[in-house]
């Protein structure tokens, strides 16, 4: 895509200049001569960078300019490449060296260095006299001069003509029948107003209407409707005698039957006066229904001069208007108007028709003769009976305003699985709109997410509502049309509204009607497909007064949309994400049983069918798609299954019988194409993780920052930015939140993993770019594998022959799954960034040692989990742009001094995890590696103060005999925002607390105690805090505790806590938990009970004042509660009303009861789940428990070991 490569290279040129920028600035050592070469580099390409910023997309699809931007895009990464070389030159005097006779003494570092800067500066000025040679850049910004600038202007169709037929193309499918135009032209009986037909040559020339109008036009059935017909071509300037004259010589054989009196009125037509001319005309136009063609309509004013010539005699006639004119061609039809596809001859270029709503039926009661088609937005749902059509569309007669009909929606499609629980949040939107008196709520998802059936069983749920007081008094569906005209869509409201027609007569002004119908009555109003702030703005400033006591949900593609409909209150604005896969599961099953003889379809757990439906990604309108082409094959729907999923994106948009998702696909190039250049690299990036691979979220964003894809700015640092990206990719379902896995939207999640349908989408555009590429299974030796990241897939043969013939020259990133082979590095990576073995196997300390040798550039190494590594190698010193350091879940104990010297290092993560008191199975809020108590943090050397830049630092035993001298450095580590120690005990724990007490960027702080025996944690450990963590969102403490500090309530933004609570006194427990329930924002909490001594524990989150349940941990939506013996829990009836997911998690041998669990958060809880041995009657008690609760919430139950 044309799109693609501009924003990569914006990207990477942005990097280069940044890269130079800084290198003039800071390196001394370089020769005057070498700066003056770098500030003519950097001025090429801020050149460069200008012309492509105003890079439109025509102009990018020259082949010449993009061939210019690739080559561009080439030299920024190697000019990027070479700087980073000289700046991690060694900054020691070579001044001896150079007393060596040049002849004899090796090529110095600075001088090679300089050569190649020499060499790019070459290069730099030949792509600039390549530009100046083929004219790519011209004056202010105009696009290059080629062939393609004497193409007619209709030539190449615009964003409004593409998004035009799209809409022609999706009405032509649901009405079924009417895209054909004679019989648009005959449904009409006689009796009727004048009709008028545009036929519009969308991004072509008149020429091709032609044909298709004469095909209708000559047809015995449109001779046998019409008593005349005649066919007109506008002259300039028009001469109303000569077009009388050729359409009344035109009406005569369809009158007159004798040839020689034809013969005869020929002769008198030829010499009538103007005057005479007038009154045939007229007198024909008024006795006969006709039926005319004019071509070469160009301008409204051509319409208007012919018109006032072309009577209404209401007798059901017809005008088709030939034009080129999108605008034209809709105007001259009125509104409302529709539009149906009669040919297409590419993506840009179709024959399509405008009439008027209404006009190809008899002329009826305007609420009872127009067919309103309603999309099937409805894509999760289960059964579409006899409604349900191919291309997804159901029809109705009539918009579906009764209670009856919301009845028959509601049963025929359902909302599954997650979708009910969203229904009901999005229920509360409403409610809370209406107690805070605003207006709108916004909801918003990517194309195919199924945003509409959301909010349209919503609306049919509330307008069929029959508790006590009723809501709403009026309701109305409005779908917005492009281009918009507020005219029309009041219209469409308005007939929502009042669906009795007789109220609409004597309606002058639609637009002040719907103002004061939205302000006088309790309206809900559903505004679809709204693509513009532009839209919303004339809608409201028309029709949304201040005291209006309607609801309007608006509904969208883009959050910026969404969020500038509620005025920017982010509480109205909803964002609807993907399925999940069982959910994408359950919904493809569904929808198979809606055909016969589909149970073995239905039935398979095939992995090659799960494979196929995790690439629909969770969107409902594909998983729809699929099941419908794979359930009438009741035979050979494997092999189909299997081919779709090997061309997956290849079949979705060239296979008819996939037409319904063209909206979607348009959707998604759009979307590429107008998604902020910093953020497609980010996303090309995703296609890097195999399908349906678990993503840690800090890999994913320190990869990025490594890769110069995430950069720093003046008011965001690059972890920010990074982190800011993340959201924006997961609002839009792009990165999807792994399954159960455990967070809020007031929390940042840890594990997540790439949408399938967009990992498939991006690869079928990254090719081109020659950015990712990957070896897998059995591959043959070819020349066309190349790319600036490659991928090591667990099914590749590891053949050493295949490897050894790629260039790896460029390569900056390698990511490694499965089986490692030493062979996997050599010396050809000499600008490698990114080495990635977390998913390796078999890495060994003999392999790191030989590979850090040859990859002085790594900005990102990961060893994480390989416990094969028990320290790091005396290479490891050389890795001086090292900026990310994760060894996590190795085996390494202590940390090289030789680390002090790498001084751009912003993240470390180090630490092991010991064997735990509770099985890991059951600490499921731990990562893998550290599911004991305590975890075995790493000693780091002296000096540790020198890493400036760390920004993670963790885990840092303390508890050793240089402890106190460490904390007393890690005092200057101010920019430090997350720490993780262990080893803290009585001794220490003054000295740690001073440590800490300056840190005012800390967001997360971990602390695992080391008591001895018979020792717990009291408060004198931590004292209160002269200066308060202000900015801390998670805390962490683990180690015997029997109370917590006394400043963990004054944390302001403190959302995230985990506690290991030591079950001693019942007074000191029941101390902890009211001190926890008085935390305001606190939104995840995580309990582990340990027992003091033998005995059964409680814990009683019922708080009595003045005899009555005090309302405490009010904002906690995730409750989960650890033990390893007899433990019950009780609830009071305010205690966590805005719980919406209960985990409890027990060993073998221990009991975990709930209690009281139909007082908890009444409306809001959705599920429990129970990790661990329950038997019967203690799941029935819990069944029960959950059956009273006004939710009906679900158990889930996975037993030990699982």
């Amino acid at each position: 895509m044309a799109d693609l490569a501009v924003s990569l290279a914006k990207s990477v040129v942005e990097g280069a200049v940044t890269k130079a920028l800084a290198a003039i600035e800071e390196e001394a050592a370089l020769r005057q001569s070498t700066q003056n070469d770098l500030a003519f580099i950097t001025g090429e390409f801020q050149m460069m960078q200008s012309f492509l910023n105003v890079a439109d997309e025509e102009r990018v699809r020259n082949s010449v300019v993009r061939t210019w931007v690739r080559q561009v895009r080439d030299l920024a990464y190697n000019v990027e490449d070479c700087i980073e070389y000289v700046i991690h030159l060694d900054k020691a005097p070579d001044w001896y060296c150079r007393c060596i006779p040049r002849f004899i003494r090796p090529q110095l570092p600075l001088d090679k260095a300089v050569a190649e800067i020499k060499l790019l500066k070459v290069r730099v000025e030949e792509v600039s006299l390549r530009n100046m040679r083929y004219n790519l850049i011209s004056d202010s910004g105009s696009k290059p001069v080629t062939q393609q600038q004497l193409a007619p202007a209709g030539a190449s169709a615009g964003t409004t003509t593409i998004a035009m037929l799209n809409k022609a193309r999706d009405t032509t499918k649901m009405q079924r029948g009417l895209g054909d135009l004679t019989k648009l032209l005959i449904t009409k009986k006689p009796g009727g107003d004048l009709g008028v037909i545009s036929v519009w040559a969308a991004g072509g020339n008149a020429a091709d209407t032609t044909p298709i109008i004469r095909e209708a036009y000559g047809e015995p059935e449109m001779c046998a409707s019409f008593g005349c017909r005649g066919w007109a071509k506008l002259t300039h300037p028009f001469s109303p005698h000569e077009f009388q004259r050729s359409l009344l010589i035109q009406f005569q054989p369809c009158i007159q039957n004798e040839t020689d009196e034809y013969v005869n009125i020929l002769q008198r037509l030829e010499a009538a006066s103007e005057g005479e001319l007038v009154h045939d005309f007229m007198k024909i136009m008024k006795q006969e229904r006709y039926l005319i063609v004019l071509e070469n309509i160009s301008s409204m004013v051509d319409w208007d001069t012919v018109r006032a010539y072309l009577p209404d005699s209401k007798n059901g006639s017809w005008i088709i208007i030939s034009t080129q004119q999108s605008e034209v061609a809709r105007l001259c039809v009125g509104d409302p108007w529709q539009m149906f596809e009669l040919k297409q001859n590419s993506a840009e270029h179709s024959v399509c028709v405008f009439f008027q709503e209404g006009s190809q039926g008899n002329n009826l009661d305007k609420s009872k003769q127009t067919t309103m088609v309603i999309p099937n937005h409805n894509e999760a749902s289960s059964s579409m009976n006899e409604v349900r059509h191919k291309g997804g569309y159901a029809l109705y007669t009539s918009v579906p305003t009764s209670k009856n009909n919301a009845d028959m929606w509601m049963e025929r499609f359902p909302l599954v699985g997650v979708r009910k629980s969203q229904m009901d949040d999005l229920r509360g939107y409403i409610a809370r709109a209406r107690v805070k008196g605003f207006a709108v709520v916004s909801v918003w998802g990517i194309a195919g997410v199924g945003k509409s059936a959301l909010v349209r069983n919503l609306y049919y749920s509330i307008m069929r509502d029959n508790r006590g007081n009723k809501l709403f008094t009026m309701y109305g569906w409005v779908d917005v049309y492009h281009p918009f005209n507020l005219a029309t869509f009041a219209w469409s409201l308005l007939s929502e509204l009042q669906s009795d027609s007789s109220q609409q007569n004597g309606i002058s002004n639609p637009i002040q009607e719907c103002r004061e119908l939205l302000e006088n009555h309790h309206c809900l109003v559903v505004i679809d497909c709204l693509q513009s702030t532009e839209e919303w703005d004339l809608i409201r400033d028309s029709m949304v007064s201040t005291h209006s006591r309607s609801i309007i949900v608006v509904i969208t593609t883009e959050a910026s949309i969404a969020t500038h409909c509620c005025a920017n209150r982010e509480e109205a604005v909803y964002n609807v994400k993907s399925l999940e896969d069982d959910e994408a599961r359950d919904l493809f099953k569904k929808e198979v049983d809606i055909f016969p003889d589909s149970s073995a379809l239905r039935d398979s757990e095939d992995p090659e069918l799960g494979k196929l439906i995790s690439k629909c990604g969770g969107l409902p309108k594909l998983v729809v798609a699929v099941s419908d082409f794979l359930a009438p094959m009741s035979v050979s729907w494997m092999n189909s299954a299997v081919n779709l999923s090997d061309r997956f994106i290849h079949d979705m948009e060239t296979k008819p019988e996939f037409d319904n998702l063209r909206g979607l696909f348009g959707w998604m190039h759009s979307y590429f194409f107008t998604c902020p250049d910093y953020l497609k690299p980010c996303i090309l990036y995703l296609s890097i993780f195999p399908q349906g691979q678990s993503i840690r979220r800090r890999r994913l964003v320190r990869r990025w920052i490594a890769e110069g894809y995430s950069r720093g700015t003046s008011s965001l640092s690059a972890e920010d930015n990074g982190e800011k990206f993340f959201s924006l990719l997961l609002d839009l379902s792009i990165i999807q939140q792994e399954p159960h896995s455990v967070t809020t939207a007031d929390t940042r999640m840890v594990l997540c993993k790439v949408n399938g349908f967009f990992r498939e989408y991006i690869i079928s555009r990254r090719k081109d770019e020659e950015l990712v590429f990957e070896l897998e299974g059995r591959c043959t030796l070819t020349s066309q594998r190349t790319g600036r990241h490659l991928v090591i897939k667990e099914s590749w043969d590891r053949d050493m022959i295949v490897f050894s013939s790629i260039d790896f020259s460029r390569l900056r990133s390698l990511t490694v799954f499965g089986e490692w082979k030493p062979f996997f590095i050599n010396e050809t990576m000499r600008v490698l960034r990114v080495l990635d073995l977390e998913n390796a196997k078999g890495v060994t300390y003999k392999y790191l040692g030989q590979m850090l040798k040859v990859l002085p550039r790594l900005k990102f190494l990961s060893l994480r989990g390989r416990r094969e590594i028990c320290c790091l190698p005396s290479s490891f010193a050389g890795l001086r742009q090292l900026e990310t350091l994760d060894v996590r879940g190795t085996s390494i104990a202590t940390l090289p001094p030789s680390i002090t010297k790498l001084t751009k290092l912003q993240y470390i993560r180090a630490g092991k995890g010991k064997e735990a008191s509770v099985p890991c199975s059951h600490l499921s809020w731990l990562p893998s590696c550290c599911r004991g108590c305590p975890v075995g943090g790493v000693e780091v050397p002296a000096g540790i103060e020198k890493l400036t830049a760390l920004h993670t630092l963790g885990a840092v035993n303390i508890g050793f005999s240089g402890g106190k001298a460490i904390l007393k450095e890690l005092k200057k580590l101010t920019q430090l925002h997350k720490l993780e120690v262990t080893g803290v005990n009585k001794k220490n724990s003054n000295d740690f607390c001073s440590a800490i007490s300056d840190h005012v960027h800390f967001e997360s702080l971990s602390v695992w105690l080391s008591m001895g025996n018979n020792q717990h944690f009291s408060e004198d450990m931590f004292p209160t805090q002269a200066k308060p963590l202000e900015k801390l969102q998670s805390l962490k403490l683990y180690g015997p505790l029997t109370s917590v500090p006394a400043w963990i309530n004054v944390l302001p933004k403190l959302t995230k806590l985990e506690l290991e609570v030591t079950m001693s006194v019942q007074d000191e427990v029941n101390n902890v938990l009211r001190v926890l329930g008085e935390i305001k924002e606190l939104c995840i909490l995580r309990l582990c009970a340990k027992p003091l001594q033998d005995g059964d524990g409680n814990l009683d989150f019922r708080f009595l004042v003045a005899g009555v349940h005090d309302r405490c941990y009010r904002m906690v939506k995730i409750l989960e509660i650890s033990c390893s013996s007899n433990l019950t829990v009780t609830f009071g009836s305010h205690a966590m009303e805005n719980l919406e997911l209960l985990i409890g998690t027990c060993r073998i041998g221990s009991v975990l009861k709930f209690a009281e669990l139909k007082n908890l958060s009444v409306g809001k809880l959705k599920e429990v789940r129970y990790l661990g041995s329950l038997d019967n009657t203690l799941k029935r008690d819990m069944e029960n428990q959950l059956n009273n609760h006004h939710k009906k919430p679900a158990l889930n139950h996975t037993p030990d070991g699982h």
